[in-house]
């Protein structure tokens, strides 16, 4: 049984930070290089949604795979998660000839669980209190396959700061860059790629009101555990020590948005912009409450939303 996880978790920002540009060329034929939009309220849209599983995360899961001995990986790949890195995990797995498994929340929207299902990952169902418990006591050690955590992870880091690369091509002038944070994963490695290249771009992190957990964490000086009460359920991963200190350093401005906004931000995106959007990719839209004084790139980190939600967000901005 293979239990090694992908890649050291302790590998050093700088190290990271190093293997960014490289790894964005490994991976270029697998992704999409995704439009950055204009949108009506002033800022440039970094449309992530229109990745092949509709979400930014297949950039650090086929950074992460790609960077694998094909001998480790006899037994396939696997990894926790909400659903959007679950199907990653799925999608790569399948592009490179591997076998995945996932576990997934109970709560995990049935389109997720449903995509991971046809693109052929076996999954597990735990409840959230399980599955936290699961991962703080690194249950995947017990699993069959290699284990690639969907946020922690160095090369799956690096895989994601190859949005920022493209950003500051599409747009030089660029000079803040907005994010959705769930684990801290995306924004990490944005604001890494940046630290090197563009110092001058300030990165801000985004979270709902509804589950706030690093603007509480920074607060309090260290862990914490929220309740989730948000629609963004792509962001309500579980507190880790390894990113507490990353973020800390590394993001220069936190954003809370109320979880009302953040529901109007879906519509808004709809009707407005022509997009459909799930609550966490629509969540930097909602930190842009007015025309920014500076010009600021949204990443709009994912597009899976059930149908019904979607119908009942736009019900509601109607009302």
């Amino acid at each position: 049984m293979n239990t090694e996880s992908s890649a050291p978790v302790d590998e050093s920002d700088a190290a990271i930070a190093e293997r960014i540009l490289d790894v964005s060329r490994r991976i270029a034929p697998y992704v999409r290089r995704t439009p950055l939009i204009d949108s009506p309220g002033g800022a440039r849209l970094k449309l992530e949604s229109l990745q092949p599983t509709g979400s930014f995360k297949v950039r650090g899961f086929f950074a992460a795979a790609l960077a694998l001995d094909r001998t480790r990986v006899r037994e396939g790949i696997t990894t926790v998660s909400a659903g959007n890195a679950a199907l990653a995990c799925a999608y790569v797995a399948r592009a490179l000839g591997l076998a995945c498994r996932v576990v997934m929340h109970e709560s995990a929207p049935n389109l997720k669980v449903e995509g991971v299902r046809s693109l052929g990952g076996e999954i597990r169902l735990m409840p959230r209190e399980q599955l936290n418990a699961w991962i703080g006591e690194r249950g995947w050690e017990g699993e069959p396959g290699t284990f690639i955590h969907p946020f922690a992870d160095p090369m799956v880091i690096a895989g994601h700061g190859s949005i920022a690369l493209e950003v500051v091509d599409q747009w030089p002038e660029v000079r803040r860059i907005v994010v959705p944070v769930g684990g801290g994963g995306l924004v990490s490695g944005i604001a890494l790629a940046l630290g090197t290249t563009r110092p001058d771009i300030t990165v801000v992190g985004v979270q709902s009101d509804g589950y706030a957990l690093w603007s509480r964490a920074f607060a309090e000086g260290g862990r914490v555990s929220l309740q989730p009460h948000t629609i963004a359920d792509g962001t309500t991963a579980p507190f880790d020590t390894r990113m507490f200190e990353r973020l800390r350093r590394h993001v220069a401005e936190w954003i809370v948005v109320p979880e009302s906004e953040v529901r109007a931000s879906v519509a808004r995106l709809a009707s407005e912009c022509r997009l459909v959007v799930e609550g966490a990719g629509a969540l930097s839209y909602a930190a842009l409450r007015e025309r920014p004084a500076q010009p600021t790139a949204a990443v709009v980190s994912g597009g899976n939303i059930d149908v019904e939600r979607l119908a009942t967000l736009l019900t509601e901005t109607r009302e």
